[in-house]
């Protein structure tokens, strides 16, 4: 399982789950209903329904239904001198009374589409003063269940009573995510999951580089820790509430989850036991502690092993990519014998001969690698290269010179050569790296990763080069454009433009297109046919290998 986290194995045993949607989840920026968002969300519900969970939905966004559809309205019925005045606030309870309807039966028609039944529930916070009525609840949600129905709660902010929804007393709920938490443990659920428009709780402001997605939430260490920042667009709680209901629930032994609804397959990638998200669990504080190194020290630790390896001159940095082939063909038989236990995982999880042909290290292979890092390490020094130079003034002399980028995060397909010709290139252009490779070549890339990085002198640092084993690590080092410089994606043009959206670090893609090999009349015949043949079946698997002559 990818990504998956020892310490939610205990979701295999879940079976009732409840799913707190926030307004920011099911709206736009520009307050219109997410369509799309909502229909995926509908949709990984049907799944779960299908698959035998009980499934109970808490839903936000009434009110902002309800002020976008009175806007308009007021907008329509208004004179231009009726708009030359100040606008007033809506008022919440009557946007409330609009939306519900509206929002309701959009969930009705999604859910009827995907052939699943949904009802809905609006409760206020005196409700929950009466015993008979929780009862009555129960008993309700019980037999909608057994009909694989899914109810759908909500506030009824028409009618509350509440004036001050974050100054209660009671100790009831003055927002859905304290309606979900309470819910939770009133329908003695499996889990509760909490969507918001982030991807988790984090240790400051999202948008602040410094701030660090919390995997698990434990109160001891964290409660002081947390700098909380505005909360979103259209919600009401923002994550503090979030935080609160959370932390309320887990005490009482039902396990949390907030991340983002946002992201493709949430719900399936929690419900599977990822690293996605922060969980809150009442035995956080009991589980032991992980010893690994964030991905942001590993990023800093790149950047100043950057610097030393940039100190050195062209023929020390030529002598370390020396000492990296004498190391690959040193080690041959240990890198040979690690590639074939991840070609037997390959053909065991019946992966497609042509994935499985570039994941080979076929004989000939590391002595071909070191041979190309030996020819890397004696072209021309592209450090400090003077590539123009003008003259702005009488003795005034401008000149562009070539330099190192800093730190490059590299994600790259299942190809085990291909971290070798990236990590050489990084040496000797005095470039950090961090590399994520396909999860099918998982050992051979620890084992090319050990030898390279054992080759590099302790002047620089073996963590010049860094290696990320889950795909999770990779949407945090994403907020990290403090300490990364570039950022490259090897793969299909959706992964190079989801990356795109998910970091401000500039992105390097590629362009779509096929391989030619173009053959002058005047060219040698004997020596054309040697190249395209070459190019043909040397390594069909290739991105690069021929297509059309």
């Amino acid at each position: 399982m990818a990504g998956a986290d020892p310490n939610r194995s205990f979701m295999k045993d879940v079976k009732r789950i409840i799913i707190k949607v926030g307004t920011a989840v099911i709206t736009r920026n520009d307050g219109r209903l997410a369509l799309g968002r909502i229909g995926a969300l509908c949709e990984q519900v049907k799944d779960l329904n299908a698959q035998g969970y009980e499934v109970i939905m808490v839903t936000s966004g009434a009110v902002g239904v309800g002020r976008q559809r009175l806007r308009y309205r007021k907008l329509v019925n208004s004179s231009f001198a009726d708009l030359q005045k100040p606008q007033m606030e809506l008022d919440g309870k009557a946007c409330a009374a609009v939306g519900q309807s509206g929002l309701m039966a959009l969930y009705d028609m999604l859910f009827t589409q995907l052939d699943v039944s949904s009802s809905q529930l609006l409760v206020t916070d005196s409700d929950f003063d009466n015993s008979n009525f929780r009862e009555r609840l129960r008993e309700t949600v019980e037999s909608l269940l057994e009909l694989r129905v899914i109810p759908i709660f909500n506030e009824n902010d028409a009618i509350s009573t509440r004036k001050a929804p974050y100054e209660d007393s009671s100790g009831i709920f003055w927002d859905n995510d304290s309606l979900a938490g309470l819910l939770a443990l009133e329908l003695k659920a499996d889990l509760l999951v909490l969507l918001s428009d982030v991807d988790g709780l984090y240790s400051g402001p999202p948008s602040e580089p410094s701030s660090k997605l919390i995997h698990t939430y434990i109160k001891e260490k964290h409660y002081h820790e947390i700098t909380f920042g505005d909360k979103s667009r259209v919600g009401r709680g923002g994550m503090t509430a979030k935080v609160q209901a959370a932390v309320w629930a887990s005490t009482g032994g039902v396990p949390v989850v907030i991340t983002s609804g946002c992201a493709s397959q949430s719900l399936v990638k929690v419900l599977r036991g990822e690293k996605i998200g922060t969980l809150f669990h009442k035995n956080a504080s009991l589980w032991e502690p992980s010893k690994d190194t964030s991905v942001r020290e590993m990023a800093v630790a790149a950047r100043d092993c950057s610097r030393h390896l940039q100190n050195l001159s062209s023929e020390e940095r030529k002598k370390i990519l020396l000492d990296v082939a004498d190391a690959l063909e040193a080690n041959e038989d240990l890198i040979r014998s690690e590639n074939e236990a991840d070609l037997a995982a390959a053909h065991e999880a019946g992966y497609e001969s042509a994935l499985v042909s570039r994941l080979t290290l076929k004989p000939g292979k590391i002595a071909s690698l070191a041979k190309s890092v030996r020819t890397l390490a004696n072209m021309e020094d592209p450090i400090n290269e003077i590539l123009k130079r003008t003259e702005v003034a009488d003795g005034l002399v401008l000149e562009k010179t070539s330099c190192p980028l800093g730190v490059l995060l590299i994600i790259f397909e299942s190809r085990p050569d291909a971290l070798v010709q990236i990590a050489s290139l990084a040496i000797r252009s005095g470039n950090g790296l961090l590399l994520k490779g396909g999860k099918e070549a998982m050992r051979s890339n620890a084992i090319l990763h050990k030898v390279i990085t054992n080759a590099i002198p302790d002047n620089v640092g073996e963590k010049l080069i860094g290696l990320i084993t889950t795909r999770d690590e990779i949407a945090d080092l994403l907020k990290h454009d403090d300490v990364i410089d570039l950022v490259i994606p090897r793969g299909s043009n959706k992964l190079v433009a989801q990356i795109k959206s998910s970091t401000k670090i500039p992105v390097l893609g590629h362009a779509d297109g096929v391989c030619h090999v173009y053959i002058d009349k005047s060219a040698d015949m004997d020596m054309a046919k040697r190249i395209v043949m070459d190019a043909k079946i040397d390594y069909p698997a290739a991105c690069n290998a021929m297509v059309l002559v």
